[in-house]
């Protein structure tokens, strides 16, 4: 299976399986003399592994990373990175492949159990294997080295509508994310989502999320034109992430019920010299290029397939069959993918960083 890298002067490369011993991610091209340590990616490892309340699949992992290469240790305790491949290694610990024993001939509807199949003509039934969200956390551990990459780069996320509940973007306050389970920048809708979410789950469903990524301190001019948009390189990167259905920049699809007076981010020069946006329907980039504004993007995740109701299928045979997803899983994957999200950003902004540095000095 080909295609498990991303990025091209800071380069990503995810391996390891779901329910194998352990998954991992091999960074390459992350500059040198940049301190570094597992602490600080265990940070980041903490907001996204499972089990952390009711809302989250039950699995128990700690998600601890050790960090194998690239880095090397200072007389005062410091690692530093060496400009050499760093490579990153999760062990998995609580793995429960028993579970998936009944649906190991049955492609599970919503799953990639089908296409798996027809393109390699064999499929790790076992959570999914490559496909599972699992391998996920060898992107949140890259995210958090590209963090450091970009000087000033803040990248933070919150979950903006759970199913048909949307928040209140005027009690819009970043100091709640982590005050409840779900990374809702606003109080009141995360009580509301509280008491949704729970007859989701006791009723064996799922349900879809949208969450809002948003990188302050974005340098202007990264990005290139044409074929290396910065928001062309962010949206791939999103939509790779498992269960992504949409992407949008800015105003994204509401920019079609706008005018083109409304529409444009009028300019003015500041008090400081320097040029001063009136809005930002754009998210921050124009033309594929950063104009130094916040850069803003929201992507949908689909409900979660795996759920408790049986769902009409076939097995690989061709028989047709009743699916009913065992195991333990996300009623609304959109929580987790809050860190994620943070990270793909993180890192489609790490990698336009080093290439605009390499070309402009």
């Amino acid at each position: 299976m080909s295609h498990n890298s991303f990025g091209h002067l800071f380069r990503v490369t995810t391996w390891g399986e779901s329910h194998g011993p352990a998954l991992g991610a091999i960074v390459d091209g992350c500059p040198p003399r940049i301190e570094i340590s597992e602490a600080e990616i265990q940070t980041w490892l903490d907001k996204r592994k499972p089990g952390q309340s009711r809302f989250t699949t039950q699995r128990r992992e700690a998600d601890e990373v050790k960090i194998l290469s690239g880095v090397m240790p200072q007389e005062d305790g410091r690692l530093l990175t060496t400009g050499t491949p760093i490579a990153l290694e999760i062990q998995n610990t609580d793995q429960r492949s028993k579970d998936y024993g009944d649906i190991k001939d049955r492609y599970r509807p919503g799953h990639a159990d089908f296409t798996y199949d027809t393109k390699y003509g064999i499929r790790d039934y076992r959570g999914g294997g490559r496909s599972s969200a699992r391998e996920t956390a060898a992107r949140v551990a890259a995210g958090a080295i590209a963090r450091k990459v970009v000087p000033g780069v803040s990248v933070r996320g919150a979950l903006v509508q759970i199913g048909p509940h949307a928040i209140d973007r005027s009690r819009w306050n970043w100091n709640e994310i982590d005050n409840n389970p779900f990374f809702c920048p606003d109080a009141e809708t995360a009580r509301l989502w509280e008491g949704y979410l729970d007859g989701i789950r006791k009723a064996g469903s799922s349900v879809g999320a949208v969450i809002e990524i948003v990188a302050e301190g974005v340098p202007p001019g990264l990005g290139a034109p044409i074929y290396a948009k910065l928001d062309q390189d962010i949206t791939s990167l999103l939509m790779s992430i498992n269960a992504v259905k949409g992407v949008e920049i800015g105003e994204g699809f509401a920019s079609a019920m706008l005018t083109g007076e409304e529409n444009a981010d009028e300019m003015r020069m500041g008090n400081d010299g320097k040029p001063l946006f009136l809005s930002n329907h754009a998210g921050g980039i124009l033309g594929g290029i950063s104009t130094g504004q916040p850069v803003i993007a929201r992507f949908a995740v689909k409900p979660t397939s795996s759920i408790l109701t049986p769902r009409h299928s076939i097995t690989s045979g061709g028989e047709e069959v009743e699916v009913m997803t065992k195991g333990r899983h996300d009623p609304c994957v959109g929580i987790r993918a809050v860190p994620i999200g943070e990270a793909m950003v993180a890192c489609a902004i790490a990698d336009h960083y080093l290439r605009n540095r390499g070309q402009n000095g």
